[in-house]
């Protein structure tokens, strides 16, 4: 009977293997079996339900799973004990700091993250997610042309707050922000430093509800005040404000199957046969450390008192965000914000919703577009690098403290409809259309060992 099953099951297999996995937006929800909405735009269960599951574009608000509130805390790469595979990971943010896709290494008690030919790079994300506060990540950049490193603030509904490094300018921290993922190329800003790939820098996001300010090695690099981004046609501020995961990553703007945008942006076509690659097999990016402090604010938004994040609207705004008590894991990859339990090896009552979803996406795959929102595909991206203000960050830098302040008071209030029904797609969004699953076996790790355990 067993043996049976198996054999079923490797005949799903195979055309999970060959199918697509339904796309999603604000306007095209994903449907009640396959109901949260990744990162990249697909419609899945288990992981897609985990970190970057996006509410409004899920079957129900319900779908994905609560986010683990913000823990202030170092991040030393002494070994990779803390860093998980997505394959692995359950939302229980209190077994790993760190989930991963792709192959980070360790290196002189420094994280590597790798990018080998045939590959889509490596992504890290933070388990638990911040509400506002301060990040601070010290590293060295990959280099060549079309490979891109990023540090970037991501939340489940698209804000954004980033640091992306073009590996054909070594010279430049690029820096950017977005609401919901709404494209505007004029938010860009350029800081200029000195190499990048041979030298450590530290990065640092200063995040408050009224400004956010970019910092390389204590200086301040750039500042963005809520006050300035106010957009009276939708009638609210367009404005980084819900709760987002540290993200790291390496990965190939310059693929050729990436948009021209995307590929002009990142400087080329990636070289596979370049330097890094003929001496170690991987383009890399070397990390330091990383450094959280939460908001900890006494009052909404901005505070991190309860375990979990969910929302209680679609519109995805600040005033939206709960802080509260729901659980943040789910027992197997076929579980789902409102069936945690689907796959439990001794739920018997989670039995039907384990055979209704085994052949389903379980874990999204990259196609090795842009990690973050911005896909710089818009036909203005070209310009965007040239017409970025520029700031210079000496040699002899110093200590500054931040210039932002907050009584943690801003909420975004109405009008926030009008965003949710925006016919504009972020980068993440287009994403789906076109991703390749590059994690299939570790899909068919899970339908087997789910099978396997409904023979028991």
């Amino acid at each position: 009977m067993v043996r049976a099953i198996i054999i079923a099951a490797l005949a799903t297999a195979s055309t999970v293997f060959a199918s697509s996995a339904t796309t999603c937006s604000l306007t095209q929800k994903c449907p009640s079996d396959t109901p949260c909405c990744s990162q990249y735009g697909e419609c899945g269960v288990g992981a897609y339900c985990l970190g970057g599951c996006d509410p409004r574009m899920s079957f129900g608000l319900d779908s994905c799973v609560a986010a683990p509130v913000c823990e202030s805390k170092t991040y030393n790469f002494n070994n990779l004990d803390r860093v998980m595979s997505n394959t692995k990971y359950l939302g229980d943010s209190s077994k790993t700091d760190w989930v991963a896709d792709g192959n980070p290494q360790l290196y002189n008690n420094n994280l590597l993250l790798t990018m080998a030919p045939d590959s889509v790079g490596t992504l890290l994300a933070s388990s638990t997610y911040m509400w506002y506060g301060n990040v601070k990540a010290t590293f060295k950049t990959s280099r060549g042309q079309g490979v891109v490193t990023a540090f970037i603030l991501l939340s489940d509904v698209k804000d954004e707050i980033d640091y992306e490094f073009v590996g054909a300018d070594l010279e430049t921290a690029q820096t950017n922000y977005y609401f919901q993922g709404i494209p505007q190329y004029t938010h860009g800003a350029n800081i200029s430093l000195s190499d990048t790939f041979n030298n450590y820098h530290t990065y640092e996001i200063d995040w408050t509800p009224d400004q956010i300010t970019w910092k390389v090695d204590s200086q301040e690099g750039r500042t963005l005040k809520r006050a300035d981004t106010w957009n009276a046609s939708t009638n609210q501020w367009m404005y980084p404000q819900t709760p987002a995961r540290v993200q790291l990553s390496l990965w190939p703007g310059g693929l050729a199957s990436n948009g021209q945008g995307t590929i002009d942006w990142a400087g080329g076509l990636v070289d596979w046969n370049a330097a890094d690659i003929k001496n170690n097999g991987y383009y890399y990016a070397t990390f330091q450390s990383v450094t959280v402090d939460c908001f900890n604010a006494t009052s909404a938004p901005g505070t991190n008192d309860e375990t979990s994040y969910t929302y209680n609207s679609l519109a995805g705004t600040n005033d939206t965000v709960v802080d509260g008590k729901n659980s943040t894991i789910i027992k197997s990859l076929i579980g789902t914000g409102t069936d945690p339990d689907a796959g439990a090896a001794s739920g018997s009552s989670s039995s039907s919703s384990s055979s209704a979803t085994a052949t389903v996406e379980t874990v999204p795959g990259r196609s090795g577009g842009n990690t973050g929102s911005d896909n710089h595909d818009d036909s203005s991206s070209s310009s965007t690098a040239s017409s970025a203000s520029t700031a210079t960050i000496s040699s002899d830098t110093s200590a500054s403290t931040s210039t932002g302040s907050s009584n943690g008071q801003f909420s975004q209030g109405g009008g926030s409809s009008s965003s949710s029904s925006s016919s504009s797609k972020s980068g993440a969004d287009k994403l789906g259309a076109t991703q390749e699953k590059v994690l299939k076996g570790s899909v068919f790790a899970v339908i087997i060992a789910v099978v396997a355990m409904m023979a028991l």
